[in-house]
């Protein structure tokens, strides 16, 4: 179903190049990313008050990596987690005339895709906990099944770069960011099961028949394309084309993801600008600039490409769950908000994230009586 060498190629080839730097200054880089990543270990746990159980450091490791590194790992994460949904569509596809010719076909027009898609993200991400990446002899995973973490070097140096800011302080500031993902993961053990029963909830309500994808997949071209007469507004106003093709069922599982995924980036973002002032001096000037340029796309093309990936969803998952986490730290203090990571059924829905005080009396309040 898809041709995952040719997405790794097509990825590579499209990507845009890095800055500009020395072979010196890319060692003193990644050697100074590693040690920004293990002292930013201690700093996220003494602020959290999240401490791993049976979890050591060595198990989930750090990999300081290129743009192509990021394709590989991800291409290797994705391929793991669609595996279920892709054998289901592969087995129907296979029991119709010209199946084979059209599986070959279909992959190597998928493989293309994905490449596309991953090369425009490969520039972007500084940091990643890949959660549910396999492990390999390039990319290694955490024992136990834990994940590993991501650092962009290239990337972060392009952002430091642009925004002018002081490149030591920018990446302990981004190394606070992604340890707290990799703390919220090992520190709650059921949470990867959680959100990987969820991801193949919302995969195993996806259409396999080829034309009802195509039909869904026309409404949305329509739909974004402006196909609704002039001043007639639609639910699918405002959407990405990710929401729109999903169904009723898809949709409401995705209501739950996004408050978990809302929560999980609100809460780096906390504690990142909460650790900072102790041991990054110009955090306030970092969050300024990077609030900034978070909030301003590259071009025209860039902001068209982030509405229709559904990547204007995720900055707002920032800014909510940072507001959210925010808000209920200064209601009950951190080890009332961390009730939060108790059990699957103490997380937030998405109107909680809207208003963390019913999350409080939800679980606080109810608790109390």
């Amino acid at each position: 179903m898809v041709d995952w060498n040719l997405a790794v190629a097509t990825a590579t080839r499209l990507v845009r190049p890095g800055p500009d730097v020395s072979r010196d200054e890319a060692r003193a880089v990644v050697a100074e990313l590693r040690r920004h990543a293990k002292a930013a270990e201690e700093h996220v746990r003494a602020f959290t008050r999240m401490i791993p159980e049976g979890h050591e450091p060595e198990d989930t490791p750090v990999l300081v990596v290129d743009r192509a590194g990021w394709i590989k790992a991800n291409v290797a994460g994705f391929r793991e987690l669609l595996k279920p949904l892709l054998d289901k569509m592969q087995e129907r596809r296979s029991g119709g005339p010209g199946g084979a010719v059209l599986g070959a076909v279909g992959g190597k027009v998928a493989g293309v895709e994905v490449g596309m898609l991953l090369s425009f993200l490969a520039s972007r991400v500084l940091g990643q906990y890949e959660t549910f990446a396999p492990a390999s002899r390039e990319f290694p995973a955490g024992a136990n099944g834990g994940g590993r973490l991501l650092l962009v070097a290239p990337n972060i140096v392009h952002v430091e770069r642009e925004l002018e800011v002081d490149p030591h302080d920018f990446r302990l500031w981004v190394c606070l960011h992604e340890e707290t993902h990799r703390t919220q993961f090992t520190a709650v053990p059921w949470l990867r099961d959680h959100l990987e029963g969820e991801i193949q909830a919302f995969l195993a309500e996806t259409e396999v028949d080829p034309m009802t994808v195509l039909e869904r997949l026309r409404e949305a071209a329509q739909s974004l394309a402006g196909g609704r007469p002039e001043g007639e507004e639609g639910e699918d106003e405002g959407r990405s084309l990710v929401e729109i093709v999903q169904t009723p069922a898809q949709r409401e599982i995705l209501g739950r993801l996004t408050a978990v995924m809302s929560l999980l980036e609100g809460h780096a973002d906390f504690v990142m600008d909460g650790v900072g002032p102790d041991v990054v001096p110009s955090v306030a000037e970092i969050r300024e600039k990077f609030q900034q340029r978070r909030a301003k796309g590259a071009g025209r093309l860039d902001q068209a490409l982030r509405k229709l990936l559904g990547l204007d969803a995720k900055l707002r998952q920032y800014r909510d769950g940072e507001r959210f986490v925010r808000a209920v730290v200064e209601e009950v203090g951190m080890d009332g908000f961390n009730r939060i990571w108790t059990s699957p059924n103490t997380l937030p829905i998405k109107s909680e994230i809207a208003k963390p005080a019913d999350w409080v009396a939800r679980v606080h309040r109810k608790a109390e009586s």
